[in-house]
Formats: C-alpha cells, structure tokens, sequence
C-alpha cells in the first residue's frame, strides 16, 4: 500500500522517514515511553534509525502495519500511532506521546483519525487496543476514544521478554458511525 498523509484541524498525520529520525531518537529518551512500550531500553540511535528507515516502510509497502508520526502544525513531532493488521479485518492500535505534548488530546483525536482511515479506506471491521496492566495513560487515551474495555488478558502481551497481563478494548466501525464491511451478530445477554 502507498503510504497516505491525514489531517486534522491541530495535526498531521504521516509516515516518518530518515528526515524524522532524530525527532523519534528524542521522544524516545522518555522513561515511561521505554516502560510502557515495547520499544528497546535503552533505546540508541539505530533503533531510531531503523524504525523510520526499514520498519516504517517495509509496513507500508506489506500492507501489514501503517505506521503514523502525529506532528503539530508547526512540524513538531508530537506523537507516534501505528495500526498493525492482527488477522483478517483486525488491526491493533499502539501510541505514545512525546512527554512534552502528553494531556493536549492529541493522541485521541490522532487514534480517532488513523482509526477512520483504516475503517473506510482498508476495510478493517475491528481495531484493538492492548497495555498493559497499570499504563492508567494509555487506558484513558482509548477510553475518551470511544473504545470498550472488554477485560484483562493473562500473560497477554510480551514486553521486553517478559510476559505481563493486559488489558484489551475494541473500537468498531459502528462506535464512530461507519457501516462494517461483514454484518455484525452481537451475542445476546
């Protein structure tokens, strides 16, 4: 897939590259960034160069994970949101925020827009949210986001070798008024 640019009144989505490196390399100093995500601690300058060099669109060209940087209007780097495709129709939603722009809700309305995108123009019918049991931040970024906390998963997800307990939510086409590409049945309580 060609990698696409999207907008917002406050912000720019589109995929990072070479030019972005040292933006990313910064943001990523961040303590909690290293705690919470799965990116490697300590983080150094070839990881940075490899995400926005090889990671970012090798995702793009495969179709399998659509990698956003969230600038400002300015063109500062703000945030960083990726929606990687899980199984047919499902994609998982992962962010972080540059701790200097953290509480402004641009990480909500960046989810909300990455997630119009991909319902619409991919035909994904459901997107996840996974964290860790604790990360309070990301849990609310996907709460004012409209997604559903559906529980916890033991052992859920594996961060830094270790495998932790997570919490998981779903957003749905539906949750943001968008038709589904397959009828959905809900269980009946």
């Amino acid at each position: 897939m060609e990698p696409v640019t999207l907008t917002t009144d406050r912000l720019l989505l589109r995929p990072v590259g070479p030019g972005d490196t040292d933006a990313v390399y910064e943001a990523v100093q961040d303590p909690d960034i290293q705690r919470w995500t799965t990116v490697p601690s300590p983080y150094l300058p070839e990881h940075a160069i490899g995400f926005t060099q090889q990671i970012v669109p090798e995702g793009w060209s495969q179709g399998s994970m659509f990698t956003f940087g969230v600038f400002l209007t300015g063109g500062e780097l703000a945030a960083m949101l990726a929606l990687t495709m899980r199984s047919l129709g499902t994609a998982e939603v992962g962010y972080w925020a540059a701790e200097e722009h953290r509480g402004r809700g641009y990480v909500v309305e960046a989810t909300l827009t990455a997630c119009r995108w991909i319902f619409t123009e991919v035909g994904v019918d459901r997107v996840e949210w996974r964290a860790e049991v604790g990360n309070h931040a990301s849990r609310a970024v996907a709460e004012r986001a409209g997604f559903a906390v559906e529980g916890t998963l033991r052992s859920g997800i594996n961060n830094k070798g270790v495998r932790r307990d997570c919490w998981i939510g779903s957003l749905l086409p539906s949750d943001l008024g968008l038709p589904s590409t397959a009828p959905y049945l809900p269980a009946r309580s």
